[in-house]
Parts: structure tokens; C-alpha cells; sequence
């Protein structure tokens, strides 16, 4: 039977006067399965594409992928809260550079949907 996924997708924005961005990374929550993860995919050319001066080596030391790659073994301290509210991005509102969209809800079997959202919306089409 699905469960219901909240997930936002985690925006580099370096300029936010031009309202462009790219999507760096994607936080899945399912508070049914007790369930929080991440995926971070920063491609350096999109985004020196964008902002041609940003040091890439920096940025890509900002984003580790295996700081969020491990699941959740404890839902997060708030889990009672909506799932909406459960996605613990809150803090990134006060960012200008990295910007979280709003939660998505997305019904889906398994934890699988973090695999099918990270190859929709942060692999480039080559």
C-alpha cells in the first residue's frame, strides 16, 4: 500500500534579484515509515554557468554528499508535526544562496522514491 512522501528540493540561487536557480539537492520525509533522507548532486558547470565567479571547489566542500546520503535511523524530534513541517528545512529560509522549495507531497511503495527523484530532478539530460 503507498505511503505519503513529503520531499523539497534543496535550490542554489546566487543571484536572487534574477531569479535564476538549479537544484542541488532533494530531502524525502515519510512520517508513516519513520523515514528522512537526502541526495546532493551540485554540477560545477550549470553552475558556474550562473555565477561565473563562485569558486566551485568551495561550494562542492559545502555540499558533501555522504553528510546526506545516510538515512534516518530516528524520525526527527518534531515528528509529530505535519509532515509538511516534519521536513527540517526551516533554517534554509534565512539564506539567500540556498533555498529549499516547498514541500511536495507524493504518494509512492517504498523508499525508492528518493532514487526516481534525484535521477528527475538533479541529473542533468545529457
Amino acid at each position: 500500500m503507498p505511503a505519503s512522501f513529503d520531499y523539497a528540493v534543496i535550490r542554489v540561487v546566487p543571484r536572487v534579484e534574477r531569479q535564476e536557480f538549479i537544484n542541488a539537492g532533494v530531502v524525502v520525509f515519510c512520517l508513516e515509515m519513520r523515514y528522512l533522507d537526502a541526495r546532493i548532486h551540485l554540477d560545477p558547470a550549470r553552475l558556474k554557468a550562473l555565477w561565473p565567479e563562485v569558486d566551485v571547489d568551495l561550494s562542492g566542500n559545502t555540499w558533501k554528499p555522504s553528510s546526506a546520503s545516510a538515512p534516518a535511523t530516528h524520525p526527527p524530534a518534531d515528528c509529530k508535526a505535519t509532515p509538511a513541517r516534519a521536513l527540517p528545512l526551516a533554517g534554509f529560509r534565512r539564506s539567500t544562496i540556498l533555498q529549499p522549495s516547498p514541500s511536495i507531497p507524493v504518494s509512492a511503495r517504498n523508499r525508492l522514491i528518493l532514487d526516481r527523484l534525484e535521477k528527475e530532478l538533479l541529473t542533468p539530460e545529457r
